[in-house]
């Protein structure tokens, strides 16, 4: 009996270093395979100019997002855009570039600048739970909070699991925040 505690331990110590391991193996792999991303597609960017195709723009500003270097991210999105739009690319892509360019402009905390872009993809794609979810957070961010409740109300008719939607949504209820507020502070803004 005396002999199972010890074994028990270092069982467990097994395990838990094992599930480090893994956990920190993928991590470097994401990372590693992000650098190779950014380091092929910004050469093609950088040497070929206005050769890149859109898509390549589009992953290039992903990465980019996901390293949370906006700014590039904004620039590349921005080209992404100019090109999908010049070679008439489905609304579905365009919809997939417009949501990360207002993505990239609010984490730099440009609301207007994004919910343009948020309404131009989901005018693109009219079903886009996530372009949805995003513009109800620009909107309330910029205290247009009653817009924000409608907005998170048609992401639950869309996707009814959306925990993001679904949380944002009791916490303006709770602030006691209705439709009708819709005409509050944010009246002035322009789109």
């Amino acid at each position: 009996m005396t002999d199972l505690l010890p074994q028990a331990y270092l069982i467990g110590l097994i395990v838990l270093l094992g599930g480090i391991a893994v956990v920190l193996g993928r991590q470097i792999l994401r990372v590693r395979r992000d650098e190779q991303i950014m380091g092929r597609l910004g050469a093609e960017a950088g040497t070929k100019g206005s050769g890149i195709s859109s898509e390549d723009l589009y992953a290039l500003a992903s990465v980019q997002l996901r390293k949370r270097l906006y700014g590039q991210a904004s620039d590349n999105l921005r080209k992404a855009l100019r090109k999908a739009e010049s070679e008439e690319a489905p609304g579905e892509a365009l919809a997939l570039i417009q949501n990360a360019f207002g993505f990239s402009l609010a984490a730099q905390d440009n609301y207007q600048q994004a919910v343009r872009h948020y309404r131009a993809a989901l005018k693109a794609r009219a079903d886009y739970p996530v372009a949805l979810n995003n513009l109800a957070f620009a909107l309330e961010k910029l205290k247009r909070e009653g817009e924000s409740l409608e907005l998170y109300r048609q992401v639950l008719e869309l996707e009814p699991g959306n925990r993001t939607a679904s949380k944002r949504l009791r916490l303006l209820e709770r602030r006691g925040v209705t439709e009708q507020s819709r005409s509050g502070s944010g009246t002035g803004m322009a789109d």
